[in-house]
């Protein structure tokens, strides 16, 4: 059981697009601008502005 669970990260990773490193350092982001934009008025432009940089840092080709 452990095997197959260990296989299914690594074929997980592998399948992947774009770098492993950045998806790691997004989904925080992403995860942080979603809950902040339950904000009333301020709430989606902090979002939008999170989701930009994400995307940016997506982009990055290491």
């Amino acid at each position: 059981m452990r095997f197959a669970q260990v296989t299914l990260i690594f074929m997980l990773m592998f399948l992947t697009s774009g770098c492993l490193i950045t998806k790691v350092v997004t989904v925080p982001m992403r995860v942080g601008g979603a809950v902040i934009s339950v904000i009333p008025i301020c709430g989606d432009s902090i979002d939008a502005a999170i989701d930009e940089a994400a995307d940016i840092i997506d982009d990055v080709p290491l």
